[in-house]
């Protein structure tokens, strides 16, 4: 392997030779990849394609050892590190220019024990991987909304989906993990192990060093659950979201129910004049006995007269990836989010406006109703702190062609801007796209000075900030 110039963390070049390229490679059961390569172009391609950059390198990790090789190799030389799990998050920090690229895409195992309903599983695997092994016994971890994305990232960040209001956030059923941290070392960090990582690794991003490995403590769920969308014509949306928020006041934690504004897609059940007309879609989901299902949704179903409503028993792993031929890869995206810990008639009137502006087809806001178990966690039990009963609201610009991105963004933002004197001033690390670095303080609130001091600690050269990075104290003395 030739010499190369790689980027450093100060964004500068330094030369790595030939012979420590080698002598990495030499390290690795998997492989190193450079621009050329035939698999260069795949391994640093991720879910948002308006992310495009080239790493220099990327190691593709077949397991711990791999990635202590990588993150050495990257601290000795101070290459600028970027670390990719399944390649989903927003901001694209799963890929840098010139550094070093860490894939643990090739860690994809999952292993279940069903007698003490615990999961170990790799961090290259996806939400769809876990699901299939979980289920095969009857049994899950609450995860996300899409099934491709990756379980490093989202449980990182905190992690919430269709059974959180039942089971707590994803971190909240996280037991241990293995991580490798700044300085090569793999630890483990649980309640009674390196307890101040663990506790900063759930919520608080890639910060604080590379993890190898999760257990989860799993729950009785499925195999099927009763779920399903009902749809609405746009002009009653005011009515339906007063009358939604009301319906959810009484709702058992098994129920959870999101809202979606957005043009209609061409949906099979739904009528072909509605197809690219707004519509308000209220999807949800009853992770209990079906029949009881049927009681605790019927408030819900009740509301206005919706153009369809097609809840009904589903395979879980089903409804786990019913959303995904809506956010497959390729498109360009471009997010902003708020939290809510109520949702106004006023915070109703602007989002709502905003609808007949939407500027392409695939554009849409989101709402997702939290709580229940997640909120019986305090605030400073875990890194991540938005633990008051509250609405997710996510607005979701994405489209296909470049000469849309003005248009598409500044939509996202000028909602954000009108909904933010309704909003709570917290946010969802996972839904921040990579020009809010501004918001990492307000993101984590009163947690925010404890994580910097656990960052100097496992982290002090700030190797690993491709993410919502959390300077620690001497970088930002520097800085």
């Amino acid at each position: 392997m030739d010499s190369m110039s790689l980027t450093t963390l100060d964004r500068g070049k330094t030369t790595v030779d030939a012979a420590a390229l080698d002598a990495l490679s030499a390290q690795l059961r998997g492989s190193v990849l450079r621009e050329g390569d035939a698999a260069y172009d795949v391994a640093r391609s991720i879910w948002n394609a308006m992310i495009d950059r080239r790493p220099g390198l990327i190691v593709r990790c077949a397991g711990a050892a791999d990635v202590i090789a990588a993150v050495n190799f990257a601290r000795e030389n101070r290459l600028l590190v970027a670390v990719r799990g399944g390649g989903h998050n927003i901001a694209g920090s799963a890929v840098c220019d010139g550094g070093l690229m860490i894939d643990l895409s090739p860690m994809r195992s999952v292993r279940v024990d069903p007698a003490t309903r615990r999961a170990w599983v790799e961090p290259g695997a996806t939400l769809a991987d876990v699901d299939a092994e979980t289920q095969a016994f009857e049994l899950a971890v609450p995860t996300g909304i899409n099934s491709t994305t990756g379980i490093s990232g989202l449980t990182l960040g905190g992690g919430f989906g269709w059974i959180t209001r039942k089971f707590g956030l994803t971190i909240d059923n996280l037991l241990c993990a293995d991580v490798v941290t700044a300085d090569g070392k793999l630890l483990r960090a649980s309640q009674t192990e390196n307890p101040d990582l663990f506790w900063a690794l759930r919520g608080g991003g890639g910060n604080f060093g590379v993890v190898t490995a999760f257990e989860f403590r799993l729950h009785q769920v499925g195999p099927q659950v009763l779920s399903g969308l009902v749809v609405h014509p746009f002009a009653d949306a005011e009515n339906v979201l007063r009358e939604y928020r009301a319906a959810l006041e009484a709702a058992p934690n098994e129920l959870t129910c999101w809202v979606v504004m957005r043009q209609a897609p061409p949906l099979p059940f739904l009528p072909a004049e509605w197809h690219g007309k707004e519509v308000l879609v209220l999807a949800m989901c009853y992770c209990g006995n079906l029949q009881e299902g049927e009681k605790a949704t019927q408030r819900l179903r009740a509301i206005g007269t919706p153009i369809a409503d097609v809840v009904g028993p589903n395979p879980f792993t089903g409804w786990e990836q019913a959303f995904d031929p809506l956010l497959t890869p390729g498109a360009r995206n471009y997010w902003k989010s708020h939290d809510f810990t109520e949702l106004s008639d006023s915070a109703i009137k602007v989002v709502t406006a905003a609808i007949p502006g939407l500027p392409g087809p695939e554009c849409e806001i989101f709402f997702a109703h939290v709580g229940g178990a997640a909120g019986r966690v305090t605030a400073d039990a875990t890194a991540f702190p938005q633990r008051s009963a509250h609405f997710v609201m996510n607005v979701h610009a994405r489209w296909r062609e470049p000469e849309m991105d003005r248009a598409c963004i500044d939509w996202a933002r000028g909602v954000y801007e009108a909904t933010r004197p309704y909003a709570a001033g917290t946010a969802y690390v996972n839904f921040m796209p990579e020009d809010e670095v501004d918001r990492v303080e307000a993101a984590y609130g009163g947690n925010y000075r404890r994580l910097l001091e656990i960052k100097q600690r496992y982290d002090p050269l700030n190797l690993f900030r491709m993410n919502q990075n959390l300077r620690p104290v001497k970088t930002q003395r520097a800085a």
